[in-house]
């Protein structure tokens, strides 16, 4: 018995640590003390999900917040007529599901499993009992809360001000982060998704999408294969510092 006991606490730290590692780059756990994120880490519980399932509804409770460990995750809302806007593709790393949790209003979005999904769940009481007891918390939550503002005013005023091709490049750019390809060549990026996914997170049609990355690729900025996109950085921000069509 002690040695089972003794397997499942073992792996229960392995757990934690995991959790831990996650939440350390988050924007919202991320500045918290090494104390303060171990007591959080140790609150989550794992949680799987299949390609397609939902994770939850518009309009459920918000009883808890997602740290996604493995797959994507799609981010949406609806309209009632049927017309759908994805904002966020979650990926490894990504927190989605807080807002509910923090305020208790039922979810405003819902979020689908584009692929097999294992992520990390947060009970609303659970977190209100590491905020009571972690006075720090309150300035993570703030700061988080305007980060996320901002980000909401950006993708505005991208639609809003950008033409297709330019919110394209921007987006091709912030998936491909810091790597850099060797003198002469590009980058591979494989997003993981549909063009259509991809519409829809830009506000767009996919015949639309379709379009911009033929404009992307006439200029050399990418180069596309059935499942997948070639990308020249310097190329993709030029087109990214365009103002107009």
């Amino acid at each position: 018995m002690s040695a089972s006991t003794g397997d499942l606490s073992s792996g229960q730290q392995r757990a934690d640590m995991s959790i831990t590692r996650l939440l350390a780059d988050t924007q919202l756990f991320g500045n918290l003390a090494p104390d303060d994120l171990a007591a959080c880490a140790g609150r989550f519980r794992e949680v799987h999900f299949e390609k397609g399932e939902l994770l939850f509804g518009r309009g459920d409770p918000g009883t808890s917040l997602y740290l996604l460990a493995e797959g994507q995750v799609r981010l949406a809302t609806a309209t009632a007529g049927g017309r759908e806007l994805s904002f966020q593709v979650a990926v490894a790393g990504d927190i989605f599901g807080e807002i509910a949790l923090l305020d208790g209003w039922p979810r405003s979005a819902e979020a689908t499993a584009l692929t097999p999904v294992t992520a990390y769940l947060l009970e609303r009481s659970a977190f209100r009992e590491l905020w009571s007891r972690h006075p720090t918390i309150t300035d993570a939550v703030v700061s988080f809360l305007c980060r996320r503002l901002r980000d909401v005013s950006d993708k505005l005023e991208a639609i809003a001000l950008y033409p297709l091709e330019v919110r394209l490049a921007k987006f091709l750019l912030v998936a491909l982060g810091d790597r850099q390809p060797p003198p002469g060549k590009r980058l591979p990026l494989q997003l993981g998704y549909s063009q259509s996914e991809l519409a829809l997170l830009l506000g767009a049609s996919r015949p639309k999408i379709n379009a911009a990355l033929g404009a992307l690729e006439q200029s050399g900025a990418v180069g596309r294969t059935q499942d997948r996109l070639f990308c020249d950085p310097a190329k993709l921000a030029l087109v990214a510092q365009r103002d107009d069509a």
